[in-house]
């Protein structure tokens, strides 16, 4: 029997990490996939080639695609602070990147077509996050009728699942099964800044060292 193929896109944090190990544990052979994309935090490609391995991960693709061209964001635009106040609710913060995961999905379903794999795995979140237009989930209903019209496997019926099994679940929930994957939480990268250690102050460290602290492993917070 076939085995089935999906691509994923492996940021090299800890949910699109757990998103990949789902897809493994499902026995699905897995195509990962990330984006230098002029992020500060360049360092979290390090850490998706470090889950790559450590998951397995045969055929890793690392594609420069550089939205730091025209900034419009703190994560793409040095002269931007990133802030570190904490999430405020109702308002979209200036660490979202205009049009980031339209252009990341759209390159996955290139790849996926190409490789005839019927599932883009996605580690988007709906709940604790930091208000994302591109992680919600009629962003990702609009896509996948998109994902249906724009490619030949779609028009003949098999176009591939844009799957996000982290969409309605909690940090805690994530970690724990982080946690149950064996996931090396340690060795992923969630932090904004782009210094040599997690700042603990952004709404990404906010966030993950809160579910941390909840689940008992602390010694995996950030400073």
């Amino acid at each position: 029997m076939t085995e089935e193929k999906v691509v994923a896109l492996l940021s090299g944090g800890l949910d699109s990490a757990t998103a990949t190990a789902l897809a493994i544990e499902q026995g699905k052979a897995v195509i990962g996939l990330s984006f230098d994309y002029g992020q500060r935090h360049h360092k979290e490609l390090n850490a998706a080639e470090e889950i790559a391995k450590t998951l397995d991960i045969n055929e890793h693709h690392i594609l420069k695609v550089n939205l730091s061209k025209w900034g419009g964001s703190s994560l793409t635009d040095l002269a931007q602070p990133i802030p570190t106040k904490g999430v405020l609710q109702g308002v979209i913060p200036s660490t979202y990147v205009p049009g980031r995961n339209t252009v990341f999905i759209a390159i996955g379903l290139s790849l996926a077509e190409a490789r005839k794999a019927n599932q883009l795995v996605l580690g988007v979140n709906a709940m604790d996050y930091s208000g994302y237009p591109d992680c919600r989930p009629d962003y990702l209903e609009a896509y996948q009728t998109l994902a249906n019209l724009s490619s030949k496997a779609g028009r003949n019926g098999k176009g591939p699942e844009l799957w996000a099994p982290l969409m309605y679940w909690n940090k805690i929930k994530i970690i724990q099964e982080a946690l149950r994957l064996n996931i090396p939480i340690e060795r992923t990268w969630s932090c904004y800044s782009g210094n040599k250690t997690p700042c603990g102050l952004c709404d990404s460290c906010r966030i993950r060292n809160k579910a941390l602290k909840e689940v008992g492993r602390s010694d995996l917070c950030s400073s």
